[in-house]
Formats: C-alpha cells, structure tokens, sequence
C-alpha cells in the first residue's frame, strides 16, 4: 500500500500561500481588517480619512446587503479578503438569504492567503495571580499550592459559567471551558487517567437485561482500595461531578454528587436526571470539578459560585494565552447560497462554531475549526460541502450532515471530502461520531478519522457512499461500538461502503467492538473492496438481511465476518416498531420497488429472519474467519473466499497488502483495491499539509497474530 502521509507523530503543518482562494470571485473586492475602520470605504490601503478596510465582517456583510438592494451588484461576485488577525464574537455572525451570491457569481470570505485568521468564540483571561488564600491553598493537593493561579472572571464581563453537564443523553455545548496555548485544558479530575470502578449498587429498585444486574438507584459503591482518603477531599467540594459509563459501555453520562457517606461508602448521585439504564457493578467512572483535584499541570477548576478560575499552566503562564468559551456559535447560515468561507479558523465557542440550514451550493474549504464545546459543524440542504478542512478538539462530535428527501430519494448531495477529524468527542465520549450522515444521496471520501473515544461514522437514511477513508485508533473507550455505525431500519437501503481502510481497532480493555457495524437487523449495504487490519469483528452483520460483503481483505482480525438472527430470538420484540419504520415509508411505490429489488417482499416473508446475505471473495490472513449464528447460515450465501492460503501481499510486514501479481485471489475473480487512492491528497483546499497522525496503542497487550488464518469449520 502506498502510505498516504506519516503515522509516526501528530503534527499540524499550515499550508500557506498555494491558493489566494480570494481570486475566486474577484469582480467586486472588500477588505476587513482588525486595524480598519467601519467608516471606511472597504479598500485595501488607508489613504485618506475615508479609505482602508472595514473593522467588521458585520459591517461589510451590510454594506454588500446595500449594493444589492440597489441592484448595483448586477449578478457579479464579491470577495471579502479577510486580514490576518485575531476576531473575537461576542454574538453570531448571521448570514440569510439576502447575502447569497448565485453561480456566476458567488461571494467568497477568505483569509488573505498565506495568512492566519481566527474567528474566537471565546475570551482572552487576564489578571493572573498566584493563590494566596489559605482556606484555598489549604484544599488544593500540596504538590499543586506554589503552581496554581487564579484570574477573577467577573471583571471580563463574564458571568455565565454554564454546568459540566453532557453525555450520551444530556444536552451539551452550556459549559465554559478553558484553552491554553490553543489546546483544550482538563477540569480537574480523579483519577487523572483511566477511572475507578463501582464497587456495587444498592439493591433498590433492581433491573435486569438479559443477565445483565444493576439497580435503577442512582446510589453506588467505591472501594477505599482504589479511592484511599480522597473522600475527605470532596466532603468540601461545592459542585462535585461524576462522569460514568454507568450500565453499558456506550451510554456514559455526568452527574452532580448529593452526598457522600463516608462510613457506608456510599455515594448518592443527584436526581434528576437518573441514568435511564440504572447503575451496575463493574463499570466505570472518574471524578471531576474538583478543586482538590488539581494536581497536575493542565488542570483548573471554576468556583461558579465565586467566579474564579484556578489552573496549574502546563508552561510559564505569561508565555502563551489563556482563553475561555463565551458564544455558543460564530457564524450561521441560512437558506443561503453559492457562499463559500476559506482559509479560516473557527474556535473557543461552547456549541457548533458553524452552522449551515438550508440553502445550496456552499462551501467551508480550508478551514480549522477547533476547540469547540459541540460539534464541528452542522449541515442541512443541498449541495454543501465541508472540504480540506482540519476538524478537532471537539466537545462532540465533526460533522453533522443532513440534506436530500428519503421520500422521493432525491440526493442532497452534499460531502465531506479530504478533511482530518481528530481528538473529537472530547467532552461527551459517546454517539457523537467524527461524522454523522443522514438524509439522502450524501458522501463522506478521502478523509482521515483518528483518535476518538467512539464511533467514526454513524449514518441513517438512503444511497449514502463512504469511499476512500483512512480510519484508524477510534472506539478506544468503548466496546459494543462500531467504526462505522447504522442501526434498526429495513428500509435504510443502499450504502456504499467501498475502499475504505480501516485499521488498529481494539476497544476499551480488549474486550473488543466492531468494525462495519449494522446493528439490529440494519439491512442491505454494499460493503466492497476494504482493507481492514487489526480489528476485532471487522463486519457485523446483526440479524439484517440484503447486505454484501465482497472483495474486502481483512488481516489479523478476529473475526472477519460476523452474522447473527437476533431478530429471532432476544431482538424479536423490536418487531412492531420496526414495521411501523417499514409502512412509513413509500416502498410500494414504482421508484422504490425499481431502486430497492426485493424490498416489498420484505413483509411478506420472515422479515426478522436474516437473509440475502452474501459474503464472497474476499482474503482473509491472520485471525479468524468467521462467526456466523447456527440460525443465520441458511440465510447467508459464502462463495470464492480465500482461506487459510497466503494471499501474496506485496509487503505486509511494512503495511503494505496489496496484492502480487500471482495473488491466488485473482483466480477467485478478486479485483484489485485501489488502496493509493485512500486517505487525504494534497489539493489547494487541504488546510494543512503533510498530515501526520499517531497511531495509538491498545490499553493491554494484544494477541500475537496468527501465521494464518483459523478456519473454524477445523476447529
């Protein structure tokens, strides 16, 4: 395989001056700059009392919205060249239909090239001093009581600190965090790695899934084995939080402390909200908002009571710039069109920095958007685009992309092409993917996915195509989770999950999580010509039906393919409400029935019976084969794979699996994987290149791979 970029360290590398993205629509041309004047004309250089640029992309937003209203514009495009400098918002930049451009004339907002340009959501924190009060000092660990600092937040203006809320079920995107030297800081936390554990539950209120104990109360147990004396720490602690994966693996919430009985070891969670699985023994948590948990360089802590922020700065705190989330977005468009932003960084707001409803044809090309309190970005209507734009540090997750009619299956068309999305779902660790697609007739190609607690992709909808995507070290806390995920729909046909690479997937503990996860009688993707390398149950097929796995070459995975009817046994229950998804949709009609062959006889047999399956010619090297339910073989067409024979690699010990030429694959009828078209291409719109990207490690040792592969049918 022909490596895309390094995978030794993360760099970011800014790509300067290969594109003046501002030519694009160079026949009427305003200038913003953070030196420049709103009573100025909007020209490039200052020389007179009337001449130079614009202060603000508001004004220069009106002054265009004038021009048009006179129709002095006439149908040309204008171009707001945006010098370098730093922008801060205090309230959103809001971008309607007035301000669209058309197709022979678009309007371009971009950085002036080889620039750096930043949009802030945030505030800069000054008025540092060391902590000199002893009732503070005296709570703060020891190794923490000559580091720590305190600004005063109050005389900034700010007075809204939100709540360290969120999860898999709370809302995000309220609380105010902290950024130092442009990286996300850490609220102060116990342990500051990995978690502790609950020791029990109380047996009130008892709940039981299938096995699976814990009790609805939301009361636990610790162990003083793991915790020590710390609890005499928290006693004091005004506003204690509890961020737990509290009865399954893929539903983690935060909440607030009540109490602590220390004799009892015994701590009650406040209510609302009550997790809505309940509390086990075994799972997992972390204490956090502590001011005694400061302990560490990166770490701070706001007394919202007060308004005081304590930090220990990971380096001398007037060398680099501290600032804290106020907005919750920067710019919102709506119902626009033939707009497109370049070359911008977009950062430190508590919610979505971006926001796109509505409209056509626009693009975000360029950008970084980061250190944001939600997602990256959120995406409706048609023909809209999110290219060569670096994605990270996010509170959730990158893209949210809706757009197209499932009805009519009209395609939205719109993508998310060569983007690196990383460190994201920072904040809340589950169900907020690096890109999330639903609607239809929509694509996610060429990007890099890496780094992140969860998933990478989950989709719903129709005639989605994911191509060509590098994703690697992701679900790393987690299991029962899929690289890329959809779930519980017959009628959410036509994927294309083709040429993707994915690679270095272990789950949390090694207890494993999946690859191509189509959960819950999902049904009817085309999953073709991937590489999976290292990943546990690589395609997942969970009691759906219609789904082709072909041509894919999986190496040292455990297993290749999985199939399973759980539609006949524990899952039958989810029978009516998949029905009711059925009879919702148009499926009888002529443009369904011609789209979707087999689909209307989906009711008339046993729809929750898995069938149609077919999983033919494909390699598989290392690891295991196959998993496939006694229940779910008849329904399951296995044709022309390579088994248990070396499938000549080029060079797999150096990553690179494509095949030689004397391949025995090839007499299968194997087509060749185009694996050096996979991942990110330098291109005038990437953000930055080269992209680097660190592969990490699984948290216990994994098995030694296999010399080849264990046929089970031998077992």
């Amino acid at each position: 395989m022909k490596p895309t970029h390094s995978r030794t360290a993360f760099s970011v590398i800014l790509l300067l001056g290969l594109v003046n993205a501002c030519s694009l629509a160079s026949d009427l041309k305003f200038y913003v700059s953070p030196t420049g004047d709103d009573a100025w004309n909007g020209q490039a250089a200052v020389k007179a009392d009337v001449d130079g640029p614009y202060h603000t992309l508001e004004h220069a937003r009106d002054e265009i919205r004038k021009l048009k209203a006179t129709g002095m514009l006439a149908g040309q495009g204008v171009t707001i060249e945006i010098q370098p400098g730093v922008y801060e918002f205090s309230k959103v930049l809001e971008l309607t239909e007035v301000d669209s451009g058309t197709e022979a004339g678009p309007i371009v907002w971009c950085a002036k090239a080889g620039s750096e340009v930043r949009f802030v959501g945030g505030k800069v924190v000054t008025g540092w001093a060391p902590v000199t009060d002893p009732a503070v000092l005296d709570r703060v660990d020891p190794t923490a009581r000559t580091e720590v600092w305190v600004a005063d937040l109050k005389p900034m203006g700010i007075a809204d600190y939100g709540q360290p809320s969120g999860g898999w079920v709370s809302p995000s995107g309220s609380n105010t965090e902290l950024f130092f030297a442009d990286q996300p800081m850490t609220i102060a936390r116990w342990p500051n790695k990995g978690f502790v554990h609950v020791a029990n539950v109380t047996d009130e209120q008892p709940v039981d899934v299938r096995g699976t104990k814990g009790s609805k109360v939301a009361k636990i147990f610790y162990d003083e084995k793991e915790t020590g004396d710390r609890l005499g720490r928290w006693a004091q602690e005004k506003d204690l939080w509890l961020h737990g994966w509290w009865f399954w693996d893929w539903a983690e919430e935060r909440q607030q402390v009540q109490s602590i009985d220390t004799t009892k070891h015994l701590i009650t969670l406040r209510e609302p909200p009550t997790h809505p699985f309940g509390y086990r023994k075994g799972q997992w948590f972390y204490v956090f908002n502590a001011l005694s948990e400061i302990d560490e360089p990166s770490e701070y802590y706001i007394d919202r009571q007060a308004g005081l922020l304590y930090f220990w700065p990971p380096s001398p705190i007037g060398e680099s710039q501290a600032c804290v989330s106020v907005t919750p977005t920067i710019l919102t468009m709506k119902n626009v069109q033939n707009v497109t932003w370049h070359g911008i960084t977009f950062e430190t707001t508590r919610s979505a920095p971006v926001t796109i409803s509505g409209g056509s044809n626009n693009c975000l090309a360029a950008c970084v958007i980061r250190n944001c309190g939600g997602n990256a970005v959120s995406v409706s209507g048609t023909n809209i685009g999110i290219e060569g734009c670096d994605i990270y540090g996010c509170g959730d997750g990158g893209v949210v992309m809706d757009g197209g009619d499932r009805a009519t299956l009209t395609p939205g068309n719109n993508y998310v092409d060569n983007c690196h999305v990383h460190q994201f779902a920072r904040w809340n660790r589950i169900l907020k993917p690096g890109v999330k697609v639903s609607g239809c007739g929509n694509r996610v190609t060429h990007n890099l996915i890496d780094n992140a607690p969860h998933m990478a992709i989950q989709f719903g909808g129709n005639d989605h195509v994911f191509e060509y995507n590098e994703i690697h070290s992701v679900v790393y806390e987690s299991n029962d989770a899929g690289v890329i995920y959809a779930g519980r729909d017959w009628t959410m046909r036509g994927h294309q999950i083709r040429y993707n690479y994915i690679h270095h997937i272990y789950g949390l503990g090694g207890r494993g999580c999946v690859g191509v996860y189509l959960d819950d009688m999902f049904s009817s993707a085309n999953i073709y010509g991937n590489l999976f390398y290292k990943v546990p149950r690589a395609t997942f097929i969970g009691g759906g039906r219609d789904t082709t796995i072909a041509n894919n070459v999986f190496v040292d995975c455990n297993p290749a393919i999985h199939v399973d009817a759980r539609g006949l046994g524990w899952a039958s229950g989810s029978y009516d409400t998949q029905v009711a998804q059925f009879k919702a949709m148009p499926y009888q009609s002529e443009l369904w029935k011609g789209r979707y062959l087999g689909l209307i006889e989906t009711l008339d047999q046993d729809p929750m019976a898995p069938c149609g399956n077919v999983i033919m010619r494909n390699i598989c090297f290392g690891g295991k084969w196959d998993e496939i339910e006694a229940k779910a073989q008849p329904g399951v067409n296995l044709a022309d794979n390579l088994i248990g024979e070396d499938p000549q690699f080029v060079d797999a010990a150096n990553g690179n699996f494509q095949l030689k030429d004397n391949s025995p694959a090839f007499k299968f009828g194997f087509e060749r994987i185009p694996l050096e078209k996979i991942g990110l291409y330098q291109d005038p719109k990437r953000a930055s290149w080269p992209v680097t990207s660190e592969i990490r490690p699984p948290d216990v040792p994994e098995p030694k791979p296999a010399a080849s592969i264990v046929d089970p049918s031998k077992e």
